[in-house]
């Protein structure tokens, strides 16, 4: 299971969000995997992904973290992920990781399908794949759909419903920009899985069609 499967949203706005990420099996690829881990950073890097990180040390959009020097600290069994908004350049990413064969596990959440012609393309067939069952319980309790859409792109929960409707209220009074917004939601994603690039889609969007509970 991964945080990453939560992610919530209408098809169309799914299409521009896709996370890659290395993990490693204790007793099976775990020890010495350290120097793998950080060469599959530095071909994500490599593609200009819209978010990277390391879900012990920071993502890419955090004030105190430099790339490079995250990479240097990755150790054994870290979990190192990275976001793309294209299926090409993801293409690219698993056509590289392909050629450096570097035996650890390597997983991608998207839309299946298409999650699944990349694979085809770059000449390979998925293992395995996992679906989220959905939230089930209090469903009554659960934040608007909207704040959702955010909330779930870190998997974590480290997005605050709180935050994420303050900066769409800041957006709202032209305190923020959509951009400005997304990246200081970014920031609260350790691990890296936040797209800001579809946040700040969505918070275009709510500009053109109104907010959570105001007219435009």
């Amino acid at each position: 299971m991964t945080n990453t499967l939560h992610r919530q949203g209408i098809a169309s706005d799914l299409r521009q969000d896709y996370t890659i990420f290395v993990h490693t099996a204790k007793g099976i690829n775990r020890e010495g995997s350290a120097e793998k881990i950080r060469e599959f950073m530095r071909i994500c890097l490599k593609h200009n992904p819209v978010n990277m990180g390391d879900m012990k040390i920071g993502s890419m959009h955090q004030d105190n973290v430099q790339m490079d020097e995250l990479i240097g600290r990755q150790t054994d069994g870290t979990v190192g992920a990275a976001v793309f908004t294209d299926l090409d350049t993801l293409g690219r990413v698993v056509e590289e990781l392909i050629r450096a064969d570097l035996g650890i596990c390597i997983n991608i959440s998207g839309l299946m399908e298409e999650v699944q012609e990349c694979c085809k393309k770059a000449g390979i067939s998925r293992h395995s794949a996992e679906h989220s069952l959905g939230v089930w319980g209090a469903k009554d309790r659960l934040p608007e759909r909207e704040v959702q859409e955010f909330n779930t792109m870190c998997g974590h929960g480290m997005v605050s419903f709180n935050l994420i409707r303050k900066m769409i209220e800041q957006v709202r009074l032209r305190r923020l920009t959509p951009r400005r917004a997304s990246l200081m939601m970014a920031k609260c994603c350790m691990c890296g899985a936040f797209n800001p690039a579809r946040a700040e889609a969505l918070l275009d969007k709510m500009l053109e069609k109104g907010f959570l509970h105001s007219p435009r």
